[in-house]
């Protein structure tokens, strides 16, 4: 993965770990969208996180001009988990405990997305979160699709605590999503440069207006017509 030329006044760079593509079931932004959005935005380097999916990533990786970290948002028994660098699909459906042991089998980062998130089935049921605590390596703290923002504050005290990394990312299901939030850092050629300068990184940017999952329950419909 090469640094990025997109880099601020001081040196760092802008990050969104938290973007879907099409190849999610509720997301139609293509991959030509994404790398639109990126470039405009001015970020140095994404992460994309599809549902229970990693190709879009893969692809993405190959044609993006800016580094991409290969990930997928995992529905484990429990809830969502992140897996960031990761080259292999993680199948949905195992216990936390199991998808936690799958990404650092390929040498991936855990990264839990959306905690606390009691306005979303899909965030990991905090039980499962506090039951993997140890083992995770990245928490997010700002989440733009987070509709109320105490839950992403109790996410950062949590951070906080017990001294894990914050991430920060926009939950991007459309392109003019892309970059609502991320972490201002310094440049990255892999994945232990990666974890190093998260302890130096800044959480930034704001919440997404929640109207944007009428955007969401869209993309659902339209892919629900195309496979009727």
């Amino acid at each position: 993965m090469s640094q990025s030329s997109a880099t601020t006044h001081n040196g760092t760079i802008q990050v969104d770990l938290h973007i879907h593509t099409c190849y999610s079931g509720d997301t139609l932004t293509s991959l030509q969208e994404v790398i639109a959005a990126v470039q405009k935005r001015g970020l140095g380097a994404v992460a994309i996180t599809d549902h229970n999916a990693i190709a879009g990533a893969l692809e993405l990786q190959r044609l993006a001009p800016f580094p991409v970290i290969a990930s997928e948002e995992i529905m484990s028994s429990e809830g969502e988990i992140i897996g960031l660098y990761l080259h292999e699909l993680i199948p949905p459906g195992l216990t936390p405990a199991e998808t936690v042991a799958r990404i650092h089998a390929q040498g991936g980062l855990v990264y839990v997305p959306h905690p606390f998130d009691s306005l979303r089935d899909s965030a990991l049921h905090e039980p499962a979160l506090m039951s993997i605590l140890g083992q995770v390596d990245v928490l997010e703290v700002l989440n733009a699709r987070v509709i109320q923002p105490s839950h992403n504050k109790r996410a950062q005290r949590l951070a906080q605590e017990r001294h894990l990394p914050a991430g920060a990312g926009s939950d991007a299901h459309t392109a003019f999503e892309i970059g609502r939030a991320y972490l201002e850092m310094q440049p990255f050629a892999d994945k232990g440069e990666f974890l190093r300068n998260l302890a130096n990184a800044r959480v930034c940017g704001h919440l997404s207006s929640p109207a944007v999952h009428l955007f969401t329950r869209w993309a659902k419909l339209q892919k629900w017509r195309a496979r009727a």
